[in-house]
């Protein structure tokens, strides 16, 4: 029996969102590190083949796909691409999001507003289901949400985020019972993280992040990687439906 603080994930399958920059790219070389081989996807293939190659040279075999997970209709083939090359999918990691900047919520329009909700809640809600309900009929598996601590502490000036990540919050609760007991979904709460997003942040907004945080700093992206190999693997066994905190103590 593997040691619960040994992450093993030898030949399990990852598809992970998002992939190819940021947490997800550090996630996605974390579950190849720990044995996995990885669906990278992301909007941009030529960055998903950039991750692809650092899985590949650590020995485990990779696909890279290109998709707009807010689009409902690009998710199936997604799906289909995946299991058309390694048969399976252990592991889900929906990390896939966005959320722009705006002067004033008035100015906040339609587009976008609609925008941040499909990548955000719309996308994860299918690809969980259309991943899952596979899962269910076959061996099981996990599915990791990742979220915000502005679904739990909301912030004029992320609205629309905040509230799509709240309701991938309560996503992931529902599909933790409609899956049970073969499928456990669970979520990260993440603060802030150095990530090339946050170069977009005024200094203002990134002193803010790192204030309320207990630890009185960002995160950097590799330390999103302990949480995420927790809830893919079997040390997490008797975990689903929760939200865990990975924000320096923010909340």
């Amino acid at each position: 029996m593997q040691h619960a603080h040994r992450p093993d994930l030898m030949d399990k399958v990852v598809l992970v969102t998002g992939g190819s920059r940021g947490l997800g790219r550090e996630m996605a070389l974390a579950m190849a590190a720990a044995g996995a081989h990885v669906i990278v996807a992301s909007r941009n293939l030529d960055s998903c083949r950039a991750v692809v190659a650092e899985v590949e040279a650590l020995g485990r075999s990779a696909l890279p796909y290109s998709c707009h997970v807010g689009r409902w209709d690009d998710l199936d083939g997604l799906v289909e691409a995946s299991y058309a090359r390694f048969g399976r999918v252990d592991v889900l990691v929906n990390n896939a999001g966005k959320s722009p900047l705006y002067p004033s919520l008035p100015e906040v329009t339609e587009a976008m507003y609609d925008s941040v909700f499909g990548l955000n809640l719309k996308g994860p809600f299918r690809l969980s289901v259309l991943v899952g309900t596979r899962m269910f009929d076959g061996a099981g598996g996990t599915i990791v949400n990742i979220s915000s601590m502005a679904s739990l502490r909301p912030r004029p000036d992320v609205v629309p985020y905040a509230a799509a990540k709240a309701g991938l919050n309560a996503t992931t609760v529902a599909l933790a019972h409609a899956f049970a007991p073969k499928v456990r979904v669970n979520a990260i709460v993440a603060g802030g993280f150095r990530t090339d997003i946050s170069r977009h942040w005024t200094a203002e907004f990134a002193a803010g992040l790192a204030g309320q945080a207990a630890l009185g700093r960002l995160g950097e992206p590799s330390e999103i990687v302990g949480a995420a190999l927790f809830l893919a693997g079997e040390a997490s066994s008797f975990t689903t439906g929760a939200l865990v905190p990975v924000d320096g103590g923010t909340m």
